[in-house]
């Protein structure tokens, strides 16, 4: 209590200096006088948690609060010191935030041996209660940082920082990995809490929220974050493994073991995590007792908690914010200042927010969604496999009609055959992979289409007759109307005759060499166009007229006949 009679009065003699500071520069222009109020503004308040990084539950989005994280981290005595960011995840209601204050007890005691507090010194700093909803959203850091003077003599600025617990009824897959990937890309000691045991699954999220947090990272380095502290909350088992860091090593030791006889996924674990930390440990820490489990009242004060929790809790937290145990933030072997971790913030919080990275799943959903693209892939494959036998490479041409045919009969059994494969995800979410099969399948089908009508071979002269075709018709009304003193009309016309025998030996030289493909495309699309729009609508007409003026002839001549013999009958 004396200890933070003295914090208290500090910090009042710092603001009536900020204040005369403020005084004093406001005379000198209005610019600067807003710097100090920047640098004096975390002095006018109790410190408190601070929110950096808002949730927001609706979108399930994530917000930097630049302005906020600015005023601590910018601060004039600090700004340009090199930072300690020693954060606390891991589950929701494990108990993060009550540890945290205790690690603001040991700060704010200056490494008194009596830092652990009065026995019925209630507990306060980051907010937490008991029950089973969760407390903190997003990430807080807290508003004062500490600035210590290491062994050597260098001064270092120490953060701490609570972060939303992970795995509540709110969260999905993607926020969890967002706030845990944030705090350990941005600290430099990340405390992972644990309740009773390292479990199979905690160790599997452990993989997936670094590699998410690596894949956020401009540069991947050899080993891309720094400590790993992994704090087992709540052992049972100090019979088998004692409580601390030397019994949480060998129990560590044991569960990252990398055996031949493991199968390859529990192996890739392992080394993945030991391929991400460049240091790692573990801590076992007992049970705090009954009454902080059970009484809904419990404030902290230490009368209501075991003894055997306190005396590894002070064994607990100077390991971590001792003086001579303090880790500075690194990022690619340089050491980051507070000016320098506000930018990369700013850099990180984009890269979330962006639609750069793939979206974290639970397992379920992953294992729904590939065992769905395994069907479709099955599927296709014996759509594609059925079609090559009857269109393919070696095959001739079959007509249209046909080939539509045999196209749908080999669709609904593929469609048929997906649907009889067990598959996970429910029925609709099953059918949006349908629906992928039947889109996947009409694209190959329409190239099967294209391929088919390659072998027509009128359907491959086509370019060439509608480009010969083109020049035939130009000649002769260039000379028509040459010959009937239209001169310009005549010009055009050979010039456009010109172009139409350009493009058909341009045509044939691309067909023969196989360079120049786009040209040709082009060539293509364009005689196309002219066949379907111009040529193809008037040959019909031509056609039609002759039929039906065959068709005429043929009647009349039937009825001429029909009359000379009614005559010669008559005659006769």
């Amino acid at each position: 209590q004396n200890k933070m009679a003295e914090g208290n009065a500090k910090r009042s003699r710092l603001q009536v200096n900020c204040n005369k500071e403020m005084n004093h520069i406001y005379s000198e222009g209005e610019s600067q006088m807003e710097d100090v109020l920047v640098n004096s503004e975390v002095f006018t308040d109790e410190p408190h948690p601070v929110q950096i990084v808002l949730a927001h539950e609706d979108d399930h989005d994530f917000e930097l609060d630049e302005k906020a994280l600015e005023q601590v981290l910018l601060q004039k005595h600090i700004r340009d010191l090199n930072i300690v960011v020693v954060s606390v995840a891991g589950a929701f209601r494990k108990g993060k935030s009550f540890l945290l204050d205790f690690m603001l007890r040991y700060m704010y005691s200056k490494n008194s041996s009596t830092w652990i507090g009065g026995i019925n010194e209630p507990l306060t700093g980051f907010t937490w209660r008991g029950g089973c909803e969760r407390e903190t959203t997003g990430i807080q850091i807290w508003s004062e940082v500490f600035v210590v003077e290491k062994p050597n003599g260098t001064k270092v600025a120490v953060l701490l920082m609570d972060t939303q617990g992970a795995f509540d009824s709110q969260s999905t897959i993607k926020d969890c990995a967002t706030v845990f990937a944030l705090s350990t890309m941005t600290s430099s000691v990340q405390v992972y809490n644990l309740s009773q045991n390292i479990q199979e699954d905690d160790l599997q999220h452990l993989q997936l929220f670094t590699e998410y947090g690596r894949l956020a990272m401009e540069e991947v380095y050899q080993k891309p974050f720094q400590t790993l502290m992994l704090l087992i909350r709540d052992w049972s088992y100090p019979y088998e493994h004692q409580y601390g860091l030397e019994g949480g090593r060998k129990f560590l030791e044991k569960r990252l073991q990398v055996k031949q006889n493991q199968h390859e996924e529990l192996q890739n674990v392992r080394k993945h995590i030991h391929s991400c930390f460049s240091n790692l440990g573990c801590f076992l820490l007992p049970h705090p007792g009954l009454k902080v489990a059970t009484n809904p009242s419990f404030d902290g004060r230490l009368i209501d908690i075991d003894e055997d929790f306190k005396k590894e809790l002070q064994n607990l937290v100077p390991l971590l914010l001792a003086p001579g145990k303090l880790v500075e933030k690194e990022i690619g072997g340089s050491k980051l200042t507070c000016r320098d971790l506000v930018e990369y913030f700013k850099a990180y919080i984009k890269i979330y927010q962006g639609e750069e990275l793939p979206h974290p799943k639970s397992m379920l959903q992953a294992t729904a969604e590939a065992n769905n693209l395994a069907a479709v892939a099955v599927s296709k494959d014996t759509y594609s496999k059925s079609m090559e036998l009857i269109c393919g490479g070696d095959k001739p041409y079959i007509a249209p009609s046909d080939l539509e045919r045999k196209h749908q009969d080999l669709k609904e059994s593929s469609i048929k055959h997906f649907r009889s494969v067990k598959k996970m995800g429910g029925e609709d979410f099953c059918r949006r992979y349908q629906d992928q099969l039947e889109a996947e399948i009409e694209e190959i089908y329409a190239n099967f289409v294209k391929h088919n009508d390659g072998k027509n071979i009128f359907y491959a002269a086509r370019t060439p007759a509608t480009l010969f075709a083109v020049m035939f018709a130009m000649y002769i009304i260039s000379g028509l109307t040459g010959f009937i003193g239209l001169n310009s009309i005549s010009s055009l016309c050979n010039l456009i005759m010109g172009v139409a025998l350009l493009s058909l030996c341009t045509w044939a030289y691309i067909k023969y060499s196989g360079e120049f493909r786009e040209i040709g495309t082009i060539i293509d699309q364009v005689a196309e166009t002219l066949w379907e729009q111009v040529l193809k609508p008037l040959s019909d007409n031509v056609m039609e007229d002759n039929i039906r003026q065959t068709v005429r002839n043929s009647i009349k001549a039937g009825l001429t006949e029909q009359v000379s013999q009614h005559a010669r009958l008559k005659t006769d």
